[in-house]
């Protein structure tokens, strides 16, 4: 088992150099990665709240031999209003780096931080970064950042699918979860990161999936599936934390001991610590026998090793249906866990205690806010040419009562808000695929699944199932928190990054407090 190198802040900063690389591997699939200073491929990098990262990043990718995809920043964008905050003067979403959008151009989203959407933090519209350019990123992370698990990988609409299938991706991880949550402290700890690629020779067959797995950069392949081997003592506590970096692939993560589905003692979902959320109901460990990890989403757990007598123990991901337009995410095993007495530990644990529960939570009071607003979106898709069967398939997310629009970085903003608001969006599904809701910047509470209340976790990805044809649309509420600092542009769209790419994003803009939206 190799666990990605560790990289630690250290007097509030972390400083990080990365070259952007690619390579050919040899069933002729483009590889992408982010490489560190001593050789090192996508370290996890390791932060605590009020952290500032520092990242310099080079992109070493040949010069594109293709003409401009498109033009990436309008010369009116430095026209926009400006608007003040502090008594500075800021504009909304100025043009960062290159110009021209090409098929070598890349730059890095912070996934899951509620970190800035300004130039040179997680800005993600109007950056990029092309072939032979260097660019600084200075990302601050609040104060109250949630600890837990967060995840970057580049974001240039139209080749985000090829950057992140290729493997161009990493963890964050924000620490001191144990400080809310004690029965983590000092337990030995496992980074693991699922990344999805193309099937070798994509043969045709009823059993293939639609891509092949990794885990930590090791082949998990059709047809063999033969799994990575995680060592650990028998009966031993380990604390595992799980990134879903694929582009497109749906898991839905059990782990069986001699085919019997164990318990996942989860303490983290998508980087906030279970039951932490709104400061008063305490730390809450959930217990699941399965857990749905959509593309981007992460899952945090205390898993305990089987003792010797089990013969198979074994992480997998069952079969996902994903609709009659959807992939083949099909059952399959990642990882066998090896017991042994002599099994050596994760070469990282857990720290231990070191305060109090923080006073204040980033969402506390959420659930019983002040409603500013209710809207309603839907995922939809139709084939560019409705007459040709074979014709790419357009995708969209939309505002009810708006029209359709595909993605492009210089579309006005589909919703405007202000900072301070707190909204419920009722996200339907109107597509024969699953479809899964991400938004930069914020995180929401899930309210309801398809009219009915469930029991809110606060996350940042959220599976939609896909609508059978007839009936009601399929649908998730959620409570959408704007009761934090970040104001200008960012983006919602389906984590499924074929879909991202095909148009399936759109722009919010969040004024600050005393803006009249309209």
């Amino acid at each position: 088992m190799v666990e990605p190198k560790d990289l630690f802040s250290s007097h509030g900063i972390l400083q990080v150099s990365f070259t952007y690389e690619t390579r050919v591997d040899e069933y002729g699939n483009v590889l992408y990665c982010f490489m560190s200073e001593d050789g090192t491929q996508s370290p996890t990098l390791h932060v605590r709240p009020g952290d500032e990262l520092l990242v310099k990043l080079r992109n070493a990718l040949p010069p594109s031999t293709t003409p401009s995809f498109q033009k990436h920043a309008m010369a009116g964008m430095s026209t926009l209003p400006e608007f003040s905050i502090s008594g500075q003067s800021h504009e909304a979403s100025p043009n960062c780096g290159g110009m021209v959008m090409t098929d070598t151009s890349t730059n890095l989203h912070y996934h899951g931080t509620n970190t800035p959407p300004t130039c040179h933090q997680d800005e993600v519209i109007k950056t990029l970064i092309n072939a032979g350019e260097t660019f600084q990123y200075d990302v601050h992370f609040p104060l109250d950042e949630p600890p837990g698990l967060y995840w970057y990988h580049p974001h240039v609409h139209g080749i985000s699918e090829a950057a992140v299938q290729g493997g161009a991706s990493g963890a964050i991880i924000v620490e001191g979860i144990e400080n809310i949550n004690r029965e983590v402290a000092g337990l030995p700890e496992r980074t693991l990161i699922v990344r999805d690629n193309l099937v070798p020779g994509a043969p045709d067959a009823d059993d293939v999936p639609a891509w092949d797995l990794s885990l930590n950069y090791i082949p998990v392949a059709y047809p063999e599936y033969k799994p990575v081997v995680i060592p650990a003592k028998p009966l031993q506590k380990q604390f595992w934390r799980v990134v879903n970096a694929s582009a497109d692939t749906i898991l839905d993560l059990q782990v069986q001991y001699d085919g019997v589905a164990q318990d996942l003692e989860i303490v983290g979902i998508d980087g906030v610590p279970t039951g932490s959320q709104d400061g008063r109901s305490g730390v809450r460990t959930l217990s699941r026998k399965h857990f749905l990890l959509a593309p981007a989403a992460r899952v945090e757990f205390i898993l305990r090793a089987p003792p010797k007598s089990v013969k198979n123990a074994t992480l997998l991901t069952l079969n996902v249906d994903t609709g009659p337009y959807g992939d083949n995410d099909p059952q399959r095993p990642l990882a066998a866990i090896k017991v042994s007495d002599a099994a050596k530990n994760p070469s990282l644990a857990v720290g231990a205690v070191s305060g109090p529960p923080p006073l204040h939570m980033r969402f506390e009071g959420l659930s019983e806010a002040k409603l500013v607003k209710q809207r309603k979106l839907y995922f939809s898709e139709v084939l560019s040419d409705p007459t040709d069967p074979n014709s790419p398939t357009n995708f969209f997310i939309t505002v009810d009562g708006a029209t359709p629009t595909l993605f492009d970085p210089d579309n006005p903003p589909a919703i405007t808000t202000t900072q301070g608001s707190v909204e419920d969006w009722t996200i339907e599904n109107h597509a024969l695929e699953n479809h899964e809701f991400h938004i930069h910047q914020i995180h929401f509470l899930v309210l309801e699944r398809d009219g009915k209340p469930v029991e809110g976790e606060y996350r940042d990805m959220i599976n939609v199932p896909y609508w059978n044809g007839s009936g009601p649309y399929p649908s998730v509420k959620l409570r959408m928190d704007f009761r934090g600092p970040d104001i200008g542009d960012f983006v919602y769209h389906c984590h499924i990054l074929g879909h991202e790419d095909s148009g399936m994003m759109a722009i919010i803009r969040v004024l600050p407090q005393g803006r009249p939206t309209h």
